[in-house]
């Protein structure tokens, strides 16, 4: 269901990037000041794509710094352990420099090898969970709890839900890269790149969801990987292969927040734009996401409280799209057959919005 309702809003977005003739809303507060004003509009579309991005990117970090501890421990299992805290402190080092890429089309080998490491360390979970078989005494009972646990598990599992499918705050962004003529707009070749990139969520993600569930029951891990210790050399490169993953994708949720922090320096505080103003903007930003990391190693699990905030409306409910066509009715834009028929899916959207 949250596949198919975050496609349809994907393919919302995607139509919203160029719905006032002869403009491109390359930002999602560009779509904000449009839709609410320059005023209003900021106010009501930052917060919830900041909380996206910038949770997405503390994620990651945390994921990031696991993902490596777990590599070098099978790796070398007579090397000195130590914390957890200090492989973030690495993971986060790295982004110190892959953050002074300047743009979006800079990160596009670190994206492409996020996306086919993350096919690959997919494909090794769910192949593992099977070629193992369910474990002794598996349960797949409902686990009693308290009703005030219950409903913090119900909203976490809807918050990773969300997480699975939050690439909607950072949509615009990647679209504003591609080049867009009357003849050719933008929204055919990001609406051919976003039915991919779908296809390839759903081969990654049902798989490890459904065989992972059969093998290990209710008591399965958040990363099923953890569950294994052998083959070493199969589970050491899964999780190298998640570490650059999420390596890819911290950079792509980034890289908004660091055109916002920049233009705000610029525009504010006169900042003169170059080089050192990237330098010092972006390596803030990396060390607050760090820090953060470092101090909350359990932030992963406050994504129910995050996806309530940012991840449910920027993913599902798109409100900024229902508020462009109505001011784009009451100031009498000319609308086209593409208009009337997101309309239309507008109201049926809503609906299945509401019954989830």
């Amino acid at each position: 269901m949250s596949w198919c309702l975050t496609l349809n809003s994907m393919w919302q977005m995607i139509q919203l990037h160029e719905c006032v003739p002869g403009t491109r809303f390359d930002r999602y507060i560009d779509l904000g000041r449009h839709a609410f004003g320059p005023k209003l509009g900021p106010w009501i579309v930052l917060p919830q794509q900041l909380i996206v991005q910038v949770g997405c990117d503390i994620v990651y970090m945390v994921t990031g710094g696991k993902c490596l501890k777990k590599f070098m421990e099978i790796a070398c299992t007579n090397c000195t352990q130590i914390k957890q805290s200090y492989w973030i402190l690495i993971f986060g080092g790295i982004h110190f420099f892959l953050s002074q890429l300047p743009n979006f089309n800079s990160v596009a080998g670190v994206s492409l090898a996020a996306a086919v490491m993350s096919l690959s360390y997919s494909t090794i979970s769910w192949v593992a969970c099977l070629a193992r078989g369910r474990v002794e005494n598996v349960s797949y009972a409902y686990k009693k709890t308290t009703s005030t646990d219950l409903m913090f598990r119900i909203f976490n599992a809807l918050g990773q839900i969300s997480f699975a499918f939050a690439g909607h705050a950072v949509a615009l962004e990647i679209q504003a890269t591609i080049p867009s003529t009357p003849e050719k707009p933008s929204k055919i070749p990001m609406w051919k790149g976003a039915i991919g990139a779908y296809v390839i969520n759903a081969i990654c993600y049902f798989p490890v969801a459904l065989v992972g569930y059969w093998a290990f029951g209710r008591d399965v891990e958040d990363n099923v990987l953890m569950e294994f210790e052998r083959p070493a050399w199969l589970i050491a490169s899964a999780n190298l292969m998640v570490f650059i993953h999420v390596v890819g994708s911290y950079q792509v949720y980034a890289m908004p927040v660091f055109d916002l922090i920049e233009s705000m320096m610029v525009k504010r505080f006169k900042f003169p734009p170059g080089v050192a103003l990237r330098l010092v903007a972006r390596s803030a930003y990396v060390a607050f996401t760090l820090f953060v990391g470092v101090t909350f190693p359990f932030f992963g699990d406050l994504l129910g409280f995050f996806g309530g905030f940012g991840f449910a409306p920027t993913s599902y409910f798109v409100r900024l799209s229902y508020n462009i066509n109505i001011l784009m009715l009451v100031l009498n834009y000319k609308f086209t057959r593409v208009n009337s028929e997101q309309r239309i899916n507008n109201l049926v959207y809503r609906l299945f919005s509401f019954l989830v």
